[in-house]
């Protein structure tokens, strides 16, 4: 357990030129929002990439800064709360029932991320450490690639920005 605490540690406290290119347009920007602020007196914007969310945020937060649309895509469903909460004849508070998942109305293996870029549609699934590809996720890229669009699969920052260098600059 220690080991593995420690290999999180040193990810959490490196930062690829990738994240570092990120957070100083992301400041600069900032900066040109708030031009009547005092630059000590704006909280840096910091990024990470050491986990799903923290790299699903810094690819949403590339994307919207060169001016591409990128959302979210809540693939989760909603959840429904049965429980009820009363006061028993000894006047302790106990709560029964449970709380129960809607599945999602969107298309199943949805990306994480819809962007145009470019003018190209593009969607982007993000996969951290171990986690792999379900049957249909699979399915969806396919769906994506056959009619045209780009499919990509982020694991870190460094690989999302080396790619978007690559075929997205003109």
């Amino acid at each position: 357990m220690r080991i593995r605490e420690q290999k999180l540690n040193f990810r959490k406290n490196y930062k690829s030129g990738a994240l570092l290119e990120l957070e100083k347009l992301a400041n600069a920007e900032d900066r040109r929002k708030h031009p009547n602020v005092d630059v000590k007196y704006l909280a840096p914007l910091i990024y990470y990439d050491h986990d799903t969310n923290s790299l699903t945020k810094a690819v949403l937060a590339w994307l919207k800064l060169n001016n591409h649309h990128a959302e979210r895509i809540n693939t989760t469903g909603r959840p429904i709360d049965n429980r009820k909460v009363f006061m028993d004849v000894l006047g302790n508070q106990r709560t029964i029932g449970s709380v129960t998942w809607i599945p999602t109305s969107g298309q199943k293996g949805s990306a994480d991320i819809s962007a145009i870029i470019n003018g190209k549609p593009c969607r982007i699934e993000i996969k951290f450490g171990a986690d792999r590809q379900s049957k249909a996720q699979q399915e969806y890229q396919a769906q994506v690639e056959a009619s045209g669009g780009t499919y990509l699969i982020v694991r870190s920052f460094q690989g999302f920005y080396d790619w978007y260098m690559e075929h997205c600059i003109e």
